[in-house]
C-alpha cells in the first residue's frame, strides 16, 4: 500500500486525528491590580513580532509606562528570552532611577519564567492578566496598534540592524513629537516632564517566597 491509497481510505472512513489542546500556564501574580495614578507605578510589557524580507523573525519587547504612555523600551532581536528581558528592564530602571511599583504582563513563557520572578521578588509586584484576555493590558495593546500601523506595516526590513534603527527612531518620535489625546494632546515625554502626580494607593503586598 502506498501513501495515496492510505490517504484515500483515510478519507473514505472519515478518520480524524484528535489534536491535543495545550492549556496555557498562567503566571502567579504577586500583587493586586493597580491603577497607574503616577509615573513609574505600573509598567506594561508585551511582545510584538515582525520579519525581515528573508522571512526570519523579529521580536520586539515593548515596555510602556501606563500613566505617561511613554515607550520606555523597545528591545529588538531575533529572539528574546526571560534573561534578556531582565537585562533590558534593569537598563530601563537604571536610566529612570527607579523600578516601578508593579509590572503588568500576559502569561508568555518569557514573563512567567523564574528569571523575571527572581529579579522582581521583594522589589516589584507582578500582575498577570488572565490567559487569552489581552484587553486587560490595554495600554501596551494600544501601543502595539500604533507601532504596527505607523511603522511595521510601512517598512520592509532587509536586516535586523535596519529594523532596530527604524523602530527606535519611531519610538523617539512617538515619545517626543506625537501628540496623545489622553494627555491633553501632548507628547508623552513632554507630559512626563511636567507631571507631578504622586502615587496615592496603598503599596502592593508582595508575596513572600516559601520557607526553605
Amino acid at each position: 500500500m502506498n501513501h495515496k491509497r492510505c490517504q484515500r481510505l483515510w478519507r473514505e472512513e472519515s478518520l480524524r486525528v484528535r489534536v491535543p489542546v495545550r492549556r496555557k500556564r498562567a503566571g502567579r501574580s504577586t500583587t493586586r491590580s493597580l491603577v497607574a495614578d503616577a509615573p513609574d507605578v505600573v509598567w506594561a510589557i508585551d511582545f510584538q513580532f515582525d520579519a525581515t524580507t528573508d522571512g526570519r523573525p523579529i521580536k520586539i519587547a515593548n515596555v510602556i509606562d501606563e500613566h505617561t504612555r511613554q515607550a520606555l523600551g523597545g528591545q529588538v532581536a531575533r529572539s528574546i528570552t526571560g534573561e534578556d528581558l531582565v537585562i533590558e528592564l534593569g537598563k530601563i530602571a537604571a536610566a529612570r532611577g527607579r523600578w516601578p511599583v508593579a509590572i503588568r504582563c500576559d502569561n508568555g513563557p518569557e514573563l512567567i519564567c523564574q528569571a523575571l520572578a527572581d529579579e522582581c521578588a521583594g522589589r516589584v509586584g507582578l500582575s498577570f492578566i488572565d490567559p487569552g484576555c489581552p484587553w486587560q493590558n490595554p495600554f501596551v495593546e494600544s501601543f502595539h496598534g500604533r507601532l504596527r500601523d505607523e511603522c511595521l506595516n510601512l517598512n520592509h526590513f532587509t536586516m535586523l540592524l535596519e529594523a532596530k534603527v527604524v523602530i527606535e527612531d519611531w519610538r523617539a518620535e512617538y515619545n517626543t513629537v506625537r501628540p496623545h489625546s489622553s494627555l491633553g494632546y501632548q507628547p508623552p515625554a513632554r507630559y512626563a516632564a511636567h507631571c507631578n502626580h504622586q502615587h496615592q494607593q496603598q503599596e502592593p503586598e508582595l508575596s513572600k517566597p516559601p520557607d526553605q
